[in-house]
């Protein structure tokens, strides 16, 4: 009773703090898109991965360090490739630029055929795939770790995790729908401290249970490696050269991600948040990581018959009364905190893209605002619809691999906005019509790698292809490289050293545990 009670508190606050920002009746798109631009750096940090964080990291990804290890840890911590990307190079175009979303940036370089490729794509997929996935994923990891707790909402399974992905989805729609963006950063900072808490609890039992930090060294050696041979069926090292890439889409060209970002004070506050961030990454790699590893140390040869199953056995075995509630409100957290971001990104891609580009140019700020509104009423649907698909499909075939499948539609469209972004970042004077082109032929090749080399690695294959997309605009547009030294912008010196700080520790993570 008592963790259910945590539950019930930890819901009760989040919405306080939510609506205790509560917009008034008409404000600017500015204010509800953006937050005035007022954002520090703490607010941009811990938002930007608490959005970065989902229910699926400590399931599957707990899971997969069960199986393979450290090098589970490579997706995490490779994130600081693309946060040092955006840091230096893309946030500062953007503010520079003062968009409020990618795809006026994208537009002023590209032109409009190209932005709207854009925001039609990211529209699509933040509708379907990103919403549906972070409910269904979130609530099956809730009721898997504590079906038993979750059982007074509902006797029946299937319908008790529908439940909850309708309930979530709500909740998370209503304080958006009403807050706009100063209330998605509001609850992402309790839900990252939250997050965090409950990550930590899991890692330190574990580690207590296996005798202590030394002994991940003396039971599992084998686990203790970033990097395992370019023929690996899942994590080759090589992947880390495709991850690269598509680490540029995630952290320098997703509206979701980046729009903290274009929220901030000053272009300082931007940098020092995404480096705090960064660091924030390494963090959660050791928490969800460590725990799976710790687990092989713990149970031997008795191992689990299925690796999902490492942090329900952690939880269920170790944790005691209190504790569970506060994992629990962790697991709600990391779907809310993805959501939330989700529903206010992609309404702001609707209402400024869409809405005021295309079919009303004289629509005022608060015409614009309750179009953006009424985007997320529309996602909380299609978003829900999605989910529930995919619980039916994991309850009619447990052993569906449709999460592989929902990352390979993503990857169908993140190769050909990779190439996008970086061609009208890095490039001086790409063609438009040979850049909206070169989208759609990463598409096509996509398909052509698939048929021809079904057992690549998609990380790699993903690296292939925007290399190709990347190539044909330099080419057919043929145009040059711009200056490195207009590229970056470091800032004061202050920045300049947690940068190169940031790159050194990458670097010596890679090489301490090869």
């Amino acid at each position: 009773m008592i963790d259910l009670l945590i539950v019930a508190a930890y819901f009760l606050f989040v919405m306080l703090v939510a609506i205790s920002g509560r917009q008034k009746k008409e404000v600017t798109t500015e204010e509800y898109f953006l937050s005035s631009r007022s954002l520090r750096w703490p607010s941009i940090a811990f938002s930007t991965i608490a959005t970065n964080i989902q229910g699926y990291q400590f399931l599957g990804m707990m899971g997969s360090a069960y199986l393979y290890g450290l090098a589970q840890a490579s997706l995490e911590i490779n994130a600081v490739q693309g946060i040092l990307l955006a840091t230096f190079i893309f946030i500062p175009y953007y503010l520079k630029d003062r968009v409020i979303t990618i795809t006026q940036f994208i537009k002023k370089r590209l032109g409009k055929r190209v932005a709207l490729l854009y925001s039609l794509a990211n529209i699509s997929l933040f509708s379907t795939i990103t919403i549906g996935a972070a409910l269904f994923w979130g609530a099956y990891a809730a009721d898997v770790v504590f079906g038993e707790y979750l059982s007074a909402f509902h006797q029946d399974r299937l319908t008790r995790i529908t439940l909850l992905i309708v309930i979530l989805g709500l909740f998370s729609a209503t304080y958006t729908y009403y807050g706009g963006l100063g209330a998605v950063v509001r609850t992402d900072i309790i839900q990252f401290v939250v997050l965090i808490s409950g990550g930590l609890v899991i890692m330190f039992i574990a580690i207590h249970h296996l005798g202590g930090w030394s002994e991940l060294y003396n039971k599992t050696p084998h686990l203790m490696h970033l990097h395992l041979p370019s023929d690996h069926e899942k994590l080759p090292w090589i992947h880390i050269f495709g991850l690269f890439l598509l680490n540029i889409n995630y952290w320098c060209a997703n509206q979701s991600i980046v729009q903290r970002s274009l929220a901030a004070k000053s272009i300082r506050h931007a940098q020092i948040g995404l480096m705090v961030g960064g660091l924030m990454k390494y963090l959660m790699a050791v928490i969800i990581v460590i725990p799976g590893i710790a687990l092989v140390g713990i149970l031997g040869d008795n191992g689990l018959s299925d690796p999902d199953m490492s942090f329900p056995y952690l939880v269920n075995t170790y944790l005691p009364l209190g504790a569970k509630g506060l994992v629990l409100c962790a697991l709600f957290a990391s779907l809310m905190s993805t959501v939330d971001s989700t529903f206010n990104s992609l309404a702001t891609l609707w209402s400024i893209d869409i809405y005021k580009e295309y079919l009303h140019k004289d629509a005022s700020d608060f015409q614009m605002v309750e179009a953006g509104r009424r985007a997320i009423l529309f996602s909380f649907i299609t978003g829900v619809t999605v989910g529930i698909l995919l619980l039916y499909l994991k309850f009619s075939d447990p052993n569906a691999a449709f999460t592989h499948t929902l990352n390979e539609l993503r990857y169908f469209i993140n190769c050909g906005i990779v190439v996008i972004i970086c061609a009208a970042v890095f490039l001086v004077a790409p063609q438009h019509k040979v850049t909206f082109y070169a989208f759609l032929a990463t598409i096509f090749f996509q398909f052509i790698f698939k048929f021809f080399f079904p057992e690549m690695n998609y990380f790699v294959r993903a690296m292939w292809i925007i290399l190709i997309g990347f190539t044909m605009i330099f080419l057919f547009s043929k145009t040059q490289f711009k200056n490195p030294r207009i590229l970056f912008y470091t800032g004061s010196k202050q920045i300049q050293r947690l940068g190169l700080g940031m790159l050194s520790s990458l670097i010596l993570l890679h090489i301490i545990f090869h």
